[in-house]
This record gives C-alpha cells, sequence and structure tokens, in this order.
C-alpha cells in the first residue's frame, strides 16, 4: 500500500489518446479501490505537462496516428513514466499506447516512428483493419479469466524475449500471431477497448494488487454472470 494510504492514478496524456471509452479505465480503477476503503487521487497529464513519477498505476490509451507520433516524442524527451515504473508503479496500456511503449510502430504511412522502449515489443502496420471482438485466454500465471474487449487497429506487434503474451487469441486478431497483448514486471500491454477493465475488472484488480499487496474480495456475483453471457454470445457469433 502506498505510504500515505491513498492511491495516486495517472492518466497519461487525455487530450491525444482516449478512444473508445478508454477513460472509462480510470473510472473502474478508482470504483473498485474505493469499493475496498482504498482512497484514490487521480492526475490527469496533459500532453504539454510533465508526468509525475508519485504514482501508483498509470494509464494510457489509443487514438490515431499523429497524436500517437506526438505522444511518443514527448513520453520519450520526459522520461517520468520509466523513472515510475523502475520505482514500483503498475501501468495499463491500450492499443496506440500499448504501441508506444516498444521500440516502434508504424506512423502515418507505414515509416517505423521510435517508441520509448519500455516493453521489448515492436509493432509494423497489417495488411488490413483487425475490427470487432476479440476473446482471449490469458496466461495461467496470471491467474485471471478469459478477456474480452473489442479491438481497432491496423497493428501487427511482435513479442521480444523480454516480454511474456498476455493471453492466447480465441477470437479475433490481437498482436496478430496468435496472441493478444503482453506484459513485463508489473506493465500490461493490450488492443482491448470496451473500456478493457470495464470488461475485465479481474485484471483492474490485478493491476491495484501488484501495487497495495492482497485485495478484499468483491461481490462480482451479477456482473459475473452477464459478462459469461456476453461472452457466450460472442463466441456463438
Amino acid at each position: 500500500m502506498p505510504s500515505d494510504s491513498v492511491l495516486r492514478i495517472v492518466w497519461i496524456y487525455p487530450d491525444l489518446l482516449s478512444t473508445y471509452g478508454d477513460q472509462g479505465n480510470v473510472l473502474v480503477l478508482e470504483q473498485r479501490a474505493r469499493r475496498r476503503g482504498i482512497d484514490t487521487e487521480t492526475v490527469h497529464v496533459r500532453s504539454s505537462d510533465p508526468v509525475p513519477e508519485s504514482g501508483d498505476v498509470y494509464l494510457i490509451g489509443g487514438g490515431e496516428d499523429r497524436p500517437q507520433i506526438l505522444a511518443a516524442q514527448r513520453l520519450r524527451k520526459d522520461g517520468g513514466l520509466h523513472r515510475a515504473i523502475a520505482g514500483g508503479a503498475s501501468m495499463l496500456a491500450v492499443c496506440a499506447g500499448y504501441q508506444i511503449m516498444g521500440s516502434t510502430f508504424g506512423g502515418e504511412e507505414g515509416q517505423p516512428v521510435d517508441g520509448i522502449g519500455l516493453l521489448d515489443i515492436a509493432s509494423t502496420r497489417g495488411p488490413a483493419r483487425a475490427v470487432g471482438e476479440l476473446v482471449a485466454e490469458v496466461d495461467a500465471a496470471l491467474g485471471l479469466p478469459t478477456l474480452t474487449g473489442f479491438e481497432n487497429h491496423m497493428g501487427v506487434t511482435r513479442l521480444g524475449p523480454g516480454v511474456r503474451p498476455l493471453s492466447r487469441t480465441v477470437k479475433g486478431t490481437g498482436n496478430g500471431d496468435g496472441y493478444e497483448g503482453c506484459y513485463a514486471g508489473h506493465v500490461v500491454g493490450t488492443y482491448l477497448h470496451g473500456p478493457a477493465l470495464a470488461r475485465n475488472p479481474a485484471l483492474a484488480d490485478l493491476l491495484l494488487a501488484w501495487r497495495v499487496g492482497q485485495l478484499a474480495p468483491l461481490d462480482d456475483s451479477r456482473y459475473e454472470a452477464l459478462r459469461q453471457e456476453r461472452l457466450a454470445t460472442v463466441l456463438a457469433d
């Protein structure tokens, strides 16, 4: 648990990267922490501001090509996110934000653009846009249920030896190699929108637990029944 008992959530560059309701990830983290009696403080970091190093959980969302390139440039120059992760913070990076975490990603014309090198991945433009529901079975080491979400991207992401696949795709495209997302340490990258944490609250709890320790269980039975119903519908399509 943070020493002052306040969980600091940092939402990076909402003015550049916040598509398909990704800001909902912030709201889910706030709610699930507060339901357990954990006070939260959320900082919205605009692209003109420095990234604070004192956060506990960092979130970055998806966006279009030009904002993605600008975000990568500013994060490389800033350096605050690297220092925060090195200090033990956890992070969820979604879609364009996921690609930025790697060494390179595809620009507006498919040209390679430098990422920030926080994850051992490299992304390029694929031959066709991946759009639709995505279902994936999570790496057993993380102990999470099946992930669901919505993907809309043209990225193909190759994982290096410094990361592990987050999950294996059952339906959808994900990274383009049979897997979806990746993780290393306390950093998770994914193509899942939805928003991701609203569709997958166990993933939200994992990000929280990495920072605050063991969490008290919540009664999610009603939500889980709805989640299973939706999962069955998606797989039946």
